[in-house]
């Protein structure tokens, strides 16, 4: 009772929820210091899906450039968008086992540990021996797909669509980490060519964003992990702590009165 009574005392400190602080032994990086950082260009891997537009002279001419009109008008794609779900998984091609997307008519094209620009001129260049007229392509991932486990607020997994995304948006879109959770020893799994990596970051370091993990990439996961302070049974947030606390001296109380009589 005793260790239960007091560990409903303890609360989280400011330091251990605060993001990007300069941490004690660390050069300081300050508030309007320009950080600059390089990103490495993504290379498509087995299970990416990609997006293809292609367009003929005759489309452009009949559509204008703005051709994705047809695409955003499509059933699938609103419903799709509307639930939350993946709206390129019907519309996208995937990176099978063997690194090959399938178009129609031209069959099979190798894109794997390809870039998106890389893998769009391999497109463009294999649909020449088919299309006589011009043509152009354009190549997208279908957004960053992304899952979020342990002590965030909304955990699962996401699907954004835009091409780039850092860490923090990844964990807005969680609905952000629980105050209990270790925030500086995220564990963040990432796939490569080769296989699997796990990484342990600190989002309490402002020198996070310098590094090559600040940026999610498609299919990363990360996990969350709780402080000590659960398995002692203290609240998230200061109303809990205090219910706790009311809690647990409503039990003593009670035990005492029930030893006594």
């Amino acid at each position: 009772m005793d260790s239960f009574f007091w560990g409903s005392l303890s609360c989280v400190s400011n330091e251990k929820i605060i993001y990007l602080q300069n941490l004690e032994g660390n050069e300081p990086i300050p508030d309007d210091e320009l950080i600059s950082y390089e990103i490495p260009e993504y290379k498509l891997q087995y299970n990416d899906i990609v997006d293809v537009n292609i367009q003929t002279v005759e489309d452009l001419l009949l559509n204008g450039f703005n051709n994705r009109a047809a695409v955003g008008g499509n059933p699938q794609m609103q419903v799709a968008g509307q639930g939350g779900g993946d709206i390129y998984y019907m519309t996208g091609y995937t990176v099978d086992r063997e690194g090959n997307i399938r178009l129609p008519i031209v069959g099979a094209i190798n894109v794997k540990d390809k870039t998106i620009e890389e893998a769009r001129i391999q497109i463009e260049s294999q649909l020449k021996q088919y299309v006589t007229t011009e043509v152009y392509v354009k190549v997208k991932l279908g957004g960053i797909r992304y899952s979020a486990l342990g002590e965030f607020r909304r955990p699962g997994k996401f699907v954004v669509l835009q091409d780039r995304m850092t860490i923090f948006e990844a964990i807005a879109n969680a609905g952000d980490l629980t105050n209990i959770s270790k925030r500086d020893e995220i564990l963040l799994i990432r796939q490569y060519p080769e296989g699997t990596k796990l990484h342990r970051l600190n989002l309490n370091d402002r020198q996070l964003i310098r590094s090559p993990y600040y940026f999610i990439q498609p299919n990363d996961q990360l996990y969350a992990e709780p402080m000590k302070v659960r398995e002692i049974g203290a609240g998230e947030n200061a109303a809990q702590s205090l219910a706790l606390i009311i809690s647990a001296i409503t039990a003593a109380v009670l035990i005492i009165n029930v030893a006594t009589r």
